[in-house]
């Protein structure tokens, strides 16, 4: 086009972002997407009584109590992808991707992974405290407690952004570099949706972060239900 402009509209890349929670000011380690999944599966669970509450045992007056309606908690909701890394297009262009030349996709394999592991001393840590201690010195790195995973934020564009708890994680690895590190691979991950409530009265800054995404995320969608009925309703395809 003269105006060099194309029709194409501009894709917003998904992405995971990481805070940092030992520190006073939230910090995010964004970790985009390199393509986005074409696919994503959205499970989303009512809440059930628990118990015989409603079942074949339970005596009529615990019947009649039951709300049938009742919904103390939001569903539970848990999202699946895959994700795809992949360091071909970076080898092309070995003088400004060093790190891939080294390590093919292995650091962005590392930045998912680390996800899954409890905050406080790192492995590298640890090993130099052992290799200290071994040689007669004391310990050079203070021990923190390992009691929390990262928390974690799924950004799906302006309408998904939610806290989300790693669940499941797998990783197809499909070709190597000579040193051995990934080139290829498929990550595929089951995330599991954080509420409001699953936070309870932590008062820390990132978590009133995620907690007014989370809020935000549910408030669009019923934002979303009374435009639908907004418009059906003035195009007259819903009885008034």
């Amino acid at each position: 086009m003269a105006n060099g402009y194309t029709q194409s509209p501009m894709l917003l890349k998904g992405a995971i972002i990481q805070f940092s929670s030992p520190l006073l000011v939230p910090v995010p380690n964004l970790i985009v997407f390199q393509y986005n999944p074409e696919t994503m599966t959205r499970t989303i669970s009512p809440w059930k009584h628990s118990g015989n509450v409603g079942g074949a045992e339970c005596s009529k007056d615990t019947a009649k109590a039951v709300n049938p309606h009742a919904q103390p908690v939001d569903p539970e909701e848990s999202i699946t992808l895959t994700l795809e890394l992949d360091a071909t297009d970076d080898l092309e262009d070995p003088e400004h991707n060093g790190v891939a030349v080294i390590a093919g996709v292995a650091d962005r394999l590392a930045a998912l992974e680390m996800l899954l592991y409890p905050e406080g001393t790192s492995g590298l840590g640890s090993l130099i405290n052992a290799v200290s201690t071994t040689l007669g010195g004391g310990s050079l790195i203070d021990v923190v407690p390992r009691t929390t995973v990262p928390i974690v934020l799924f950004y799906w564009g302006p309408g998904l952004i939610v806290p989300v708890r790693i669940e499941s994680f797998s990783v197809e690895e499909q070709a190597y570099s000579p040193t051995l590190f990934p080139l290829r691979a498929k990550v595929t991950l089951g995330m599991k949706v954080l509420d409001a409530a699953a936070f309870g009265n932590d008062k820390r800054a990132v978590v009133k972060i995620v907690k007014a995404c989370y809020l935000y995320t549910r408030a669009q969608k019923e934002t979303l239900v009374l435009t639908r009925i907004t418009n059906e309703l003035t195009f007259g395809k819903l009885p008034l």
